[in-house]
């Protein structure tokens, strides 16, 4: 039967979020469901043109709060044009960041108050929640080499964070971690190491669970 909902898949640099979205959605796809892919900052024109203000240039570009309204009103767009679209038409959304992202960031990351950026997001985009946050887990040395050498062997100008150092990322990981311990029945982490394949089994087991009856 196909499914309808809306997936985030969240993880530090490096943890093979994309790869991820991408395979989620084919396997959706090739079982009769109607898969819209996104990310975040993007998923529309006016979030793509915020994207490469965020992600490129020196790691101080931006001040922490500037950088948070940034990512919100790209935001505002993702789901209004994008991601409630889609749910209201009966489509299933899976999308590469969303809100854990920002609270791990310009929260843990960069020390905002996630009091201050969860009532900033409820304004927003009325507090709009994934059904299920997928939390691709790596030790931060290993995702930040890894996403390091993508940017590098693909020539992307996205590297403003992976520029900041390493005990920035290890905020991020335990402020995912955290997350997930705080509100279980959203939440899934899913061991990231290995081959791309044993990502992907992991995360059908996750799927194979969510759909369990009674299970949602």
């Amino acid at each position: 039967m196909p499914l309808t909902g809306f997936w985030a898949v969240e993880g530090g640099d490096g943890t093979g979020k994309s790869g991820i979205v991408r395979f989620l959605a084919g396997y959706l796809r090739e079982r009769g469901t109607a898969v819209v892919e996104t990310r975040e900052p993007g998923g529309t024109a006016q979030g793509e043109r915020i994207r490469s203000l965020v992600l490129s240039g020196a790691d101080d570009a931006w001040d922490a709060r500037s950088e948070l309204l940034l990512m919100t009103a790209a935001r505002v767009e993702h789901v209004n044009r994008v991601i409630l679209p889609a749910l209201e038409g009966g489509r299933f959304v899976i999308s590469d960041r969303f809100l854990g992202s920002t609270i791990a960031y310009q929260g843990a990351g960069r020390g905002l108050p996630e009091a201050f950026i969860r009532d900033l997001h409820a304004q927003a985009v009325g507090n709009l929640q994934p059904d299920l946050t997928v939390i691709l887990d790596l030790d931060p040395a290993v995702g930040l080499r890894r996403s390091r050498q993508r940017l590098l062997s693909e020539d992307v100008d996205e590297g403003r964070f992976e520029a900041m150092d390493l005990p920035f990322h290890e905020r991020i990981r335990g402020s995912f971690l955290d997350q997930a311990r705080r509100d279980p029945d959203r939440h899934a982490v899913v061991d990231a190491s290995g081959s791309p394949e044993d990502v992907q089994h992991r995360v059908l087991a996750v799927l194979n669970e969510w759909e369990r009856p009674g299970a949602r």
